[in-house]
């Protein structure tokens, strides 16, 4: 550990602390593919996409109902194309869907590790500074189970 050039100069010098960002640990391992993924299904979960669909399909009823005449008629009713291509779109979207909830899931891991490395740091920091202090560690851990007890409790008890 190196001192913080930047900070004024005191009793202790300022330990250089640098604790990684999830999103930057997330965004290294993104590729194209994971970019395409997750603008795929940041647009199928967006109100364009619904409007973009209502216009689709209400213009493809229309049309195969013989409204602009029978020669625009291409896939008559019960749509059958119709219903092959929404089939299609649902398998693919769903499989979108599944690969954002992956990574997200491999974020969340991210920040869970990086957040029980916050709380083992600010373990250590606080042990030590306790005896720095004259505190007991023992006292102070005794208390804790207490409080957590008691706090098992009340959840229990509802």
């Amino acid at each position: 550990m190196g001192t913080r050039r930047d900070m004024p100069d005191g009793p202790f010098p300022f330990p250089v602390i640098r604790l990684p960002h999830e999103r930057l640990i997330f965004a290294r391992g993104r590729g194209l593919q994971d970019r395409i993924a997750d603008r795929i299904t940041a647009f199928a979960g967006s109100m364009a996409f619904v409007y973009a669909h209502v216009v689709w399909f209400a213009s493809w009823i229309l049309i195969n109902e013989g409204v602009f005449g029978q020669g625009a008629v291409f896939d008559p009713f019960p749509f059958g194309l119709l219903t092959m291509i929404v089939s299609l779109e649902a398998i693919f979207l769903s499989t979108f869907v599944m690969i954002s909830q992956n990574r997200q899931a491999g974020r969340d891991n991210i920040r869970a590790d990086l957040d029980f490395e916050t709380n083992v740091r600010s373990e250590v920091w606080s042990t030590q500074i306790g005896r720095a202090l004259g505190v007991d560690p023992e006292e102070v851990e005794r208390q804790v189970q207490q409080l957590m007890a008691q706090n098992g409790e009340r959840l229990k008890g509802g």
